[in-house]
């Protein structure tokens, strides 16, 4: 293999400053997480995307990619020969589910340093076709995050080559942006986060509670303070440790992959805490790992262990190999003025993207806390007569709130799309198009829109009326539960919409 022959830094070559031969299990767990990911988003969108933005879908994607401009948006359903179409879209999902297992199994990380880059960023261009065309329902933050970690993570290369160092400091760069702009937002947007009361009501009012939500709000009222001071520590004090030597920037890291593992274990945020822990592992190197188990691998060593996850030792890079990385650093740190000017701003921005590519993206979250919790519950009958309450029957969704009996569920990193929407429709208002067609769809008994619920109480039978009511959700208590056997208590603030056929 060709290396580089370069000058000399006090008797010492500077090309350990662009390798980064002690973070080899970092790049593993990299490439082989955020590949993980990918293919969950590729199977979430083979299940929902023709229900919710098909060819016969609640918001069209043809409709939609008729009346934009690619210019804005591009995808490959805009090219002339490759139309959306539902069968297409599936075709695509398959395609980046197959290249995602092969980065999973490792079979990528057995060719040439390059062999990363045509995989990932196939990936990168098939799912980015797919957000630029998802309108609402693909405007999350983790879906622009999940597209630039796919693009950098393409430029670590296989074991072949050294772990390029100019690379893991972006992907440092990224986990900075994701905490510290949630962090900056979240003392800009809410006074409850200032004043040390915003985790009284986090865990009760999130979008999508997890089984062990309820038990985290039940915590006494210091427990909660803690969480919130805990929260500003580690959103604005550790991003900053990352670019410190080791092993500081290796314990920030460990710090704030247990702060997202307490998110985890708490609520369902598709995959944005899984792949905040994964890009933390940037930070976090071979010998400070092998510290961590006293020396040594328990019964089988280092080594082999590394050799198993991709590690080499003494592995050098080729001169192109780093020419390229060094080349697409300076690329990504040009699109970095934007995100870093938004992250000092009074207005600062909450998940933008300030190209069309969604690279190097501003990030953040709950830069207002919900302090009530609302659900809109969907009811049909097949009665002609609505005026008995006994003749109603809910649908039932896989993941929201709805049946105060039934316990909430664990559903991350996989993303229930129309789930999340309902919880933002009953935050405002719910005269939505996409909403008014998902009563119609429903009243028709549409086959593609009840496989996205978790219950149809007519069987696939189109209901005669239907009805939208909107209740009050909270967590009951201890001797509540002992009871009545319930998770949550509700009550009824209206009717949202009556009773239509």
């Amino acid at each position: 293999m060709e290396t580089l022959e370069v000058g000399t830094i006090d008797g010492g070559t500077w090309l350990p400053l662009l390798e980064a031969s002690d973070y080899t299990i970092a790049r593993e767990v990299l490439l082989r997480g955020v590949a993980a990911l990918y293919f969950t988003a590729f199977l979430a969108a083979f299940n929902q995307f023709p229900a919710l933005l098909g060819e016969r879908g609640l918001s069209p994607a043809p409709d939609y990619i008729e009346h934009t401009s690619s210019r804005a948006a591009p995808s490959l359903f805009r090219w002339r020969f490759t139309p959306y179409s539902d069968r297409l879209l599936r075709a695509v999902c398959l395609v980046g589910m197959a290249l995602s297992l092969s980065v999973v199994v490792g079979l990528v990380q057995l060719g040439p340093a390059w062999t990363t880059i045509p995989v990932f960023l196939l990936m990168w261009w098939l799912y980015l076709s797919i957000v630029n065309i998802g309108q609402y329902y693909y405007g999350f933050g983790w879906e622009s995050l999940l597209l630039e970690v796919g693009f950098v993570v393409a430029f670590l290369g296989a074991p072949e080559v050294a772990p390029p160092f100019l690379i893991l400091l972006f992907l440092r760069w990224t986990v900075f942006r994701v905490e510290f702009g949630a962090g900056m937002i979240k003392m800009r947007g809410d006074n409850s986060w200032r004043d040390f009361t915003a985790m009284n009501y986090h865990h009760q009012t999130q979008p999508m509670p997890n089984p062990l939500s309820r038990w985290a709000h039940q915590k006494p009222q210091w427990w909660h303070r803690t969480e919130t001071l805990g929260s500003h520590v580690i959103q604005l004090v550790m991003p900053w440790l990352l670019f410190f030597p080791q092993p500081v920037a290796s314990i920030a890291a460990c710090v704030i992959i247990i702060s997202q593992l307490v998110l985890v274990f708490t609520g369902n945020y598709a995959w944005l805490n899984w792949l905040t822990i994964l890009i933390a592992f940037s930070a976090i190197s071979d010998s400070f790992l092998h510290s961590l188990v006293g020396g040594g691998w328990p019964a089988w060593g280092w080594e082999p262990v590394a050799a198993v996850l991709g590690g080499q030792v003494d592995v050098q890079s080729s001169t192109w190999w780093l020419v390229l990385t060094a080349v697409v650093f300076v690329l990504l740190c040009g699109l970095s003025w934007q995100p870093l000017r938004n992250l000092f701003l009074s207005n600062q921005l909450m998940n933008a993207s300030f190209n069309r590519w969604h690279l190097v993206n501003a990030y953040g979250a709950f830069g207002s806390m919900t302090q009530v919790r609302r659900e809109l519950i969907i009811e049909g009958t097949l009665s002609t007569d609505p005026s008995s309450e006994s003749v109603w029957h809910a649908y039932e969704f896989k993941g929201k709130p709805g049946d105060v009996y039934r316990r909430p569920q664990q559903v991350a990193p996989y993303h229930l799309r129309l789930d999340w929407m309902m919880w933002f429709l009953a935050l405002g208002s719910p005269n939505q198009p996409w909403f008014q067609r998902l009563l119609e769809k429903l009243l028709d008994g549409d086959p593609a829109i009840r496989k996205l619920l978790r219950e149809d109480p007519f069987d696939g039978e189109a209901p005669v009326l239907i009805r939208v009511k909107i209740f009050e959700y909270r967590y009951v208590t201890s001797a509540e539960r002992r009871e009545t056997g319930q998770w949550w208590w509700r009550k009824e603030l209206g009717t949202v919409v009556p009773p239509t056929g």
